[in-house]
């Protein structure tokens, strides 16, 4: 398996741990009964469990991209040093880009936003 499909595998499992870390946050605001259920009528969570929400959903709006280009490199068999640059800096930044948005460190998550859409980038500039 490539460097770039490892950095694919990763961020999927990030993208899985991530509920698994505010979903208990969220549990005790409104209770594990109605989470268990249909969710229709409970608020959103707020705090840590809202901002890890918000980090998971984040998450899953770039990985689909992120996971489209990294498999089209790999069906054109395209892999050098940039396409593992850049998966690799899209996998950190998405693991920073979560620390930060859960803690509520707003500066740096921006900036590691940025910087998994330009380890993004920088597999596209490849393909072309």
């Amino acid at each position: 398996m490539t460097s770039e499909l490892w950095a694919l595998l990763c961020s999927a499992i990030l993208c899985l741990a991530l509920p698994a870390l505010y979903g208990p946050l969220h549990a005790r605001q409104t209770g594990q009964a109605a989470l268990i259920g249909n969710r229709e009528d409970i608020p959103e969570p707020t705090g840590a469990a809202g901002r890890g929400l918000r980090a998971h959903r984040n998450l899953v709006e770039n990985l689909l991209p992120f996971a489209i280009v990294v498999l089209t490199a790999r069906f054109a068999s395209i892999s050098n040093v940039m396409t593992v640059l850049g998966a690799w800096l899209f996998l950190g930044a998405r693991v920073v880009h979560a620390g930060c948005y859960i803690t509520g460190v707003t500066g740096i998550r921006t900036l590691a936003w940025l910087t998994g859409v330009a380890g993004t980038l920088l597999i596209i500039i490849q393909i072309f």
